[in-house]
This record gives structure tokens, sequence and C-alpha cells, in this order.
């Protein structure tokens, strides 16, 4: 079953290596939306949770930076560990429903109405949130919103990092399934390793013999111009 064996990289000298190929994390789409929800809410908590008290400003607050921490952390140890990198964008998602929560929890205590469907305004804020992934698109909107618009934003920028997420963990989880984990590269590169050793000494091999027939006919040639 060769096609399910670990897709092997090589360095530039040609060696097997065990590594997987490393993920580019601030270029998925999540990551920088799971930093969006980051910078967003701590200046949601800055202007509107000051009367909570800390406990539910560092809890938000910690909920958002969990999310953007583990994918960054689980990015960087997938190059070695599969389920260390599942383990970790597990933890990503889940961190990601509970800032949710909290903001669903604010809309609620506030009386304030949760957008979707066909809400105009949700639809609006909607659009900009699929176009806009980038902090640098959010920071000189956020300062002209009130606290409906920006924990509606925020429950807008959960909902989009959690179907991200799903869907990439997902992906990871199939390649998983069909190349397994570290061990299972380990023993891939090996072979690799060797397969590719016994090409050269078959090659090299080749090439001798190549020579020897050379030196064969000219040495024959000799004899013919001494004779």
């Amino acid at each position: 079953m060769d096609d399910k064996r670990p897709k092997i990289n090589h360095y530039d000298d040609g060696t097997a290596s065990v590594l997987r190929k490393g993920v580019m994390y601030t270029e998925l789409r999540f990551y920088q939306r799971s930093d969006v929800l980051y910078q967003l809410t701590r200046v949601f908590c800055q202007r509107f949770l000051k009367q909570y008290g800390d406990r539910t400003v560092d809890q938000m607050v910690q909920a958002a930076r969990s999310t953007k921490q583990n994918i960054v952390e689980g990015s960087s140890d997938g190059q070695t560990s599969m389920e260390i990198e599942l383990k970790l964008l597990g933890v990503a998602r889940g961190s990601n429903k509970e800032l949710l929560e909290d903001y669903q929890d604010y809309i609620k205590r506030m009386g304030y109405t949760e957008w979707f469907g066909k809400n105009p305004r949700y639809k609006a804020m909607l659009d900009f949130c699929r176009k806009h992934s980038q902090y640098e698109d959010y920071k000189d909107l956020l300062p002209k919103m009130n606290d409906e618009e920006m924990a509606n934003m925020a429950i807008c920028l959960c909902h989009q990092v959690d179907a991200a997420l799903n869907k990439y963990i997902e992906r990871k989880d199939r390649e998983f399934t069909t190349e397994g984990g570290i061990r299972e590269r380990m023993t891939a590169a090996r072979l690799d390793q060797r397969a590719t050793q016994k090409e050269i000494i078959e090659r090299q091999a080749q090439e001798i013999a190549g020579l020897k027939q050379e030196i064969t006919r000219l040495r024959a040639q000799l004899d013919q111009r001494d004779g």
C-alpha cells in the first residue's frame, strides 16, 4: 500500500527527513481571524467590561489568547507530531467556543439582539468579516463601534474561526489516519533513505561496469596498434 505511506521530504543533499512540511500559520485565515478576535476582545473588555471585574475580563482575554496561541503551537509542533498538533488545535477550538459563549452571554445580559439570518446589520457585518481577516482592516473601525456592534462582530468571527478550524482538524485527522504519526514517518524515512542508497550503489556499480568495458576496449585498441 505504497500510496498510504507518509510523504517524505528531503534535504538539499537528498537525505530523507522525518519532519513534515512546515505550515505557515500566519497565512491561515482562521489564525488571522483569531488574532483579530484577540485584539478586538482586549479593546472590548477595556471599554465595556470594567464594571464586571477582572475575573470576567481575564477569562475572555485568556480564551481569545488561548485560541490564537494554540493554533501557533499546534502548527509548529505539527512538524514532528501530528498527534500533538491535533490536540492543540482541539484546545484552540474549545477556547474559541468559550469566548463565543462569553460574548453571547453579554448580549443576553445587556438585552441586546444577536444578529443573524435576514437581519440587514448581520448581512453587512458578515460580508465584511468574510472579506477581511487582518487586524489592520479592523483597528480603525473598532473605536467607532458600540458594545452591541463589537459583541456581534466577535460572535461572527468566532463562528468563522470555529467552522474553519473544524474543517482543518478533519483534514489533519484524515492525514493522520492514512499516513500515521512520527513512528510511521521515521520508518518511511529510513526505507526511503535505504532505497536511495541502494539506487546510488546500483548506479555506481553500473558506472564501474561501464568504465571496465571502456578500459577493456581501449586496451584492445592498444594491443592492435602494438601488433
